[in-house]
């Protein structure tokens, strides 16, 4: 692109102050993305996109509205911001509509300190492709894999830019690269299928192909002959692979937004204990070469790490400055924003506390249960923290695995889980969200 981002996000404000708006921020965005599949040794599909994006969020005293485009003219930006004050002008009243103010303002930000960005050269659609073909073969060089479902391999980058008509103004870019596969054993009803893939912000530090494919077809094979288990009440061990959906419940339930509306099953419970004692969740908002690490959020507050949960107890709500307001707090620093809605609050990275034992000692202390390594669909009651959900993994007795499990149903009550959680000690700690094997007891199993 020719202009910076930083003159199209002051262009934005610009037409916003002109159009009568009483306050602006503005957010531009540079992105691209690069996509390969290959499939039965041939390019399956091969996608790349590129492009800005900008967007503009004006506010009349407690009106707001938001627009977006990705026409760069100054006519365009124009009519966006006439279009904007237009629509706030007709917008309810929201007593969260506000900025953060200059002496709230993160400052001296030094994003490269975050290594958030890969400064290695894009990848040649080429060698992406050849690091799927790599993948695959692994994968099918494993016996009784009867095909590889799907082997991509991906890359994107994307720079960031927010301005504020208080005085702020800020950005950093961001790289992924990824690579992933998925493979198959047996046919019709006998088919099973399990994936494996990696994610990093430097290509360098990414999975080695070979491993991807290999790993894949590994955990395909453990999954032949899946039945359902016994139905009951059993304890469950979330492998370390899915066990950050529990946590995610959690944050879902402080997040500012179902706070403000009530619709929370842990309304009420600042300052109680949520989970065991000694089990603590901490925000990371600053740990280097992470998907989710950020210097400041969305509305150009700065960002620090926070205990979310310590020693067990809720210690604090997921707020962006809206939020905040309407419950009479401060912000948490946790605004996310796309170009084309208002800051909302979002976690960064986190980390759950680790245990002492390993998963196999987990599986050793439950005895007889269920290990699950994938699930599907989430059916969670959000006043009462009710929860089902469909599971896949193995069925566990005497401590050791006996047969691969499909088609059953856990349930539970989330409060309760959270309470009873026992933690591993196997937790990836390159990951956003680095969360161990987490064992719980007393859920309702539906199988047989």
């Amino acid at each position: 692109m020719d202009q910076p981002l930083e003159s199209l996000t002051q262009a934005l404000l610009d037409a916003a102050a002109r159009a009568g708006a009483d306050a602006a921020d503005a957010i531009a965005v540079d992105g691209t993305s690069l996509s390969i599949e290959v499939r039965g040794g041939a390019l399956e599909t091969a996608e790349r996109s590129e492009g800005v994006d900008v967007g503009l969020r004006v506010m009349l005293g407690q009106r707001q509205a938001c627009v977006s485009a990705s026409d760069l003219s100054p006519a365009t930006f124009a009519e966006m911001a006439e279009r904007a004050v237009a629509m706030a002008r007709e917008a309810p009243e929201d007593p969260g509509v506000a900025q953060a103010t200059p002496e709230q303002f993160a400052k001296d930000v030094d994003a490269s300190a975050l290594q958030l960005f890969d400064p290695a050269d894009e990848p040649d659609p080429a060698a992406l492709e050849q690091a799927a073909r790599e993948a695959e073969a692994a994968a099918l060089s494993v016996k009784d894999i009867s095909r590889v479902d799907t082997v991509g391999a991906g890359y994107g980058r994307r720079r960031m830019h927010i301005a504020t008509s208080a005085g702020f103004a800020g950005g950093y870019a961001r790289s992924e690269s990824s690579l992933y596969a998925v493979a198959i054993t047996g046919e019709g009803t006998g088919m099973e299928r399990d994936y494996y893939g990696d994610s990093r912000v430097f290509r360098s530090d990414l999975d080695s192909p070979e491993n991807v494919g290999l790993t894949a077809a590994e955990r395909t094979i453990a999954r032949r002959g899946a039945r359902k288990p016994p139905t009951g009440a059993f304890p469950v061990l979330y492998d370390e692979r899915i066990s950050s959906s529990l946590i995610a419940h959690l944050l879902n339930a402080i997040n500012g937004n179902a706070i403000v509306r009530g619709g929370s099953w842990l309304r009420g419970a600042m300052g109680e204990s949520v989970l065991p004692d000694g089990l603590s969740v901490v925000e990371e908002p600053l740990r280097p070469r992470t998907a989710a690490a950020r210097p400041f959020d969305a509305e150009g507050l700065p960002t620090a790490s926070r205990d979310i949960v310590r020693d067990g107890v809720l210690k604090r709500w997921v707020l962006d400055i809206a939020t905040a307001r309407k419950l009479g707090l401060e912000s948490t620093a946790n605004a996310a924003r796309g170009t084309s809605a208002p800051p909302s609050p979002s976690v960064t990275n986190l980390s759950l506390t680790q245990g002492s034992a390993s998963r196999d000692e987990l599986l050793a202390q439950m005895g007889t249960g269920l290990l699950v390594t994938s699930m599907i669909g989430a059916t969670i009651n959000p006043m009462t923290g009710d929860y089902s959900r469909g599971a896949f993994g193995f069925w566990v007795e005497n401590g050791e695995i006996t047969y691969p499990v499909n088609e059953c149903t856990i349930a539970g009550n989330l409060r309760e889980m959270l309470r009873s959680l026992v933690p591993a000690n196997d937790a990836r700690t390159h990951l956003s969200r680095v969360v161990p094997s987490l064992l719980v007891e007393g859920l309702t199993l539906a199988g047989q």
